[in-house]
Order: structure tokens, then sequence, then C-alpha cells
């Protein structure tokens, strides 16, 4: 796209047939290559066009609304199956609760980019692999090839609602980045929506308990079963159609929190120590060692997708410098811990996926690091760091891959 741009600058029925067939991808190509524009007409115009900041909500077509409310419908009777069909809840909701909510959001974008049939076989297909492949598991008490599968199954769905976000751009450094955003924005906005929902739900309740009617039950069968799921479907629709929504928050979000998460961990760093706690034997620990590994590096790439869109700020980049430094540090306490365990107690499931995570992870944050380095020492641009995380998101894909569907059989689902 930025090529496009660049090689039609002085032909503005082409520029306007470019925005037209991707606006998402337009605008990211445009505002990362504005500061070398230059000054005229036509970029100050194109500038001025695409920051226009609406004040009124847009609330899109008649046919996006329609889609909304059937998609609400449809994830909230998904989400209804186990009271309909008389499905243990346990057993269902471990396996399928993906299913509630990623298919109808992977069916929104599909239905926005106008993907081709071809690619519609290939989402519906994989997801149907996912379906069938996680519901085919033995009943058993206990299977941590179960758990490990169910877990990176979101993973992969997640995976595929990328593919469909991306549509044909899924080369496009912006438009893997762009997908990136609207995972952040999406957070913000759907916490939002849950905060009002869970608000207007004490009132409703509180209301009619007040003239002696207790509708608790019913409320949350039906009107929560059906609100959560459509709260990140709602919020989709928002942050697509009103980009000024949300668009101001999460740059902020992601400017305030980035040095408390790194003051935080240097502080944690040095409590371990005093503490006494030992990730080598403490099982527990290490998963939350763990844990907060993941925690951090999410923030760290929303963190990168927010700056690569705006100009330099050395000081927002100083401190995605540091906490990756430090993320990586962590990373190393958690990769020795667990090739310890492995090395007195042998390799399991768990220990499997743990490792060879940390070990993606390990290599994705030194070249994160690098680049970061190169960006302050005036090397390279922002940009090539959004470059490296974009070009690394498929080996998360497809080792997503492997833990949901090739684990449970190397390992005879124990």
């Amino acid at each position: 796209m930025k090529d496009e741009i660049l090689s039609n600058l002085n032909n503005p029925v082409q520029l306007e047939k470019l925005y037209r067939a991707n606006r998402s991808a337009f605008r990211q190509a445009f505002k990362a290559l504005y500061p070398q524009l230059g000054d005229s007409s036509m970029t100050g115009f194109w500038n001025a066009r695409l920051n226009f900041a609406k004040e009124e909500i847009s609330w899109g077509t008649g046919k996006d609304l329609l889609f909304v409310i059937i998609a609400s419908l449809v994830a909230g009777l998904i989400a209804k199956l186990p009271a309909i069909l008389q499905i243990d809840e346990e057993f269902f909701y471990t396996r399928n609760v993906g299913f509630v909510i990623f298919p109808v959001l992977t069916a929104y974008f599909g239905w926005k980019n106008k993907l081709s049939a071809g690619k519609i076989a290939v989402i519906a297909g994989a997801m149907l692999a996912g379906l069938i492949f996680i519901n085919s598991f033995p009943a058993v008490a206990k299977s941590d090839t179960l758990i490990l599968s169910s877990i990176h199954l979101l993973l992969f769905l997640w995976s595929l609602l990328g593919f469909a976000f991306v549509n044909s751009a899924r080369n496009d450094v912006e438009q893997r980045l762009g997908y990136l955003r609207y995972n952040g924005d999406l957070i913000v906005m759907t916490t939002l929506i849950l905060i009002a929902g869970g608000i207007m739900t004490a009132v409703t309740i509180g209301l009619f308990q007040l003239i002696g009617l207790n509708i608790e039950k019913f409320y949350v069968e039906y009107v929560v079963v059906f609100g959560l799921p459509a709260a990140p479907i709602l919020g989709t629709w928002l942050t697509q159609t009103n980009p000024q929504l949300v668009g101001k928050v999460s740059p902020v979000i992601a400017r305030i929190f980035s040095p408390l998460v790194l003051v935080m961990l240097v502080i944690y760093l040095i409590a371990i120590v005093y503490s006494g706690k030992d990730p080598y034997n403490d099982r527990e620990f290490l998963l939350m060692f763990n844990g907060l590994l993941v925690g951090v590096m999410a923030i760290i790439f929303f963190s990168v997708a927010e700056v690569s869109k705006a100009p330099e700020n050395l000081t927002s980049i100083w401190v995605l410098f540091l906490l990756s430094v430090i993320t990586i540090i962590v990373n190393g306490i958690a990769l020795s811990a667990i090739l310890f365990r492995i090395a007195e107690w042998g390799i399991t499931p768990n220990r499997a996926a743990v490792l060879g995570g940390n070990v993606l992870i390990l290599a994705n944050l030194l070249l994160v690091t690098v680049q970061l380095f190169r960006v302050l020492t005036k090397k390279t641009e922002v940009t090539a760091v959004g470059k490296v995380i974009s070009a690394y998101l498929p080996v998360y894909c497809v080792w997503t891959i492997i833990v949901t569907f090739i684990f449970p059989l190397i390992f005879g689902f124990k």
C-alpha cells in the first residue's frame, strides 16, 4: 500500500480508488508515510481528511446493525447450548468457549472485507477441524493435553480471526499491526460496555426487588448469557465504524502502563531475591511467573503497535527498550527453571509446551530489543520494530497448531 500511495501522489483519482478499496490499510500506510511526504496541497488534503475528528457517532448502515444483532443472537444461542441440549456445562465450556465468539467476529470481518469463497472455505474448514478435534478428546477426569489444547485452541481461533482481518494484505506490516491495535481498542471498548452492562444489571435487579419480584435467576440465564458474548461484537462494530472513540485512549493507556509495568518488574525481580521464592522447585510460582511473562509481552506488542503509527518518541522507545531487556531477564529465569525441571523429572506435555512457548517468546524479544536499540542509535526507524513483530506473528500461529493438534497425539491424550 505504501508503494502504491507513493507512486500515485499526483494522481488523485487513483488515490481515491486505493482509499475506497481498503480504507484501514490506506489510512495506516499514509500516516506512516506522512512525515516524509513533504508539504503539498495533495498530502495536506489527505492528512486533513484522514485525521478529521468526527463529532458525531456513526451507527453504520442498516445492514451493519442487522448483522450485529444476528451475530449477537447466534453467539448467545451457542452459549446457551448446554441448557438447550442438556450438555454438561464443564465439558462444553472447557472445550468450546472460543466458539462462542470467534466464529461470529471472523464472519463479521469476512463480510466487511469481502473475503473470497476460497478464503472463507479455508477459515471455516480450520474452525470445523478445531471443533471436531477438541470435542473428540477422551472424557477423562484429568488430561494435561486437553487443557493445553483448549487454551491454545483459543489462540488458534484468534489467528483465524486475524487472517480474516488482514484479508489479502496478510503480508502488509501495517495491516498486521492494525490487527494488534484492533485487539487493544476492542479490550478498551468491551471493558466499557461490560462496566455499563454491570451497572444496568445491578440497577434492574434492584428495582424489581423493590417491588417484590426476584428476577436475578432469569436475568442471568437469559439477559447476561446473551449480553456477555454480545459485548465484544458490539465493541468490534463500534471500533470499526468509529475509530475516533478509542483511537486516542489506547495510545494514552499504552504510554501510561508501559513505564508502570517497567517499574513493577524491576521491583518484582528484587522482591524475588529477598522473598526466597524458588521457581526451580515451586511449580505454582513458575506458572505465575510465565503468566506474568505473557502479560508483559502483550503490553510490549500493544505499545509498539501504538508507537509505530506516530512520529518517533524517544522517551517511549527508551521505556519499551528497557521493558524488553527486563522481560528477557524474566524469560531467562523462567526458561532455566523449565530446563531444570525437565532435567530432574523428565518431559511432560505441560513442560514441553511451556518450554517451546518460552523459546519462541525469547527469540521474539531479542529481535524486538535489537530493533529498539537500533532505533535509539538512529540506525533504523521505529517501523522496523513493527516489522519484526508482524513477521513473527505466523510463528506463534504455527506453534498454536502444534500444541492444539499435535501434542495430544504425541503424548497419547494424557
